[in-house]
């Protein structure tokens, strides 16, 4: 009796590894679907002859919250003054 709930509780806990690493793989592979999406959002951009080093830079800032991005851009102005950059 005890072994059966034991030979139980492992093929259970096998079915949910099993059940995890299939979701994993099939998210790994949406997300690489989504990246190189992406990589050809840029190559149009390119095309178009849009900067896409400035597009990324872009695309990264609007995900800072704006005080905190107005933050790190004084901190930069402050060091680029420092080094006699301005």
């Amino acid at each position: 009796m005890a072994d059966d709930i034991t030979d139980n509780a492992q093929t259970f806990a096998a079915g949910q590894l099993r059940a995890l690493i299939e979701r994993i793989e099939r998210l790994e592979e949406e997300k690489k679907t989504i990246a190189d999406d992406i990589k050809d959002v840029y190559a149009e951009a390119k095309g178009n002859g849009f900067d896409t080093k400035a597009i990324r830079t872009i695309v990264r800032l609007r995900k800072i919250d704006q005080a905190e991005r107005e933050e790190a851009e004084t901190i930069l102005d402050l060091y680029k003054a420092a080094l006699g950059m301005v």
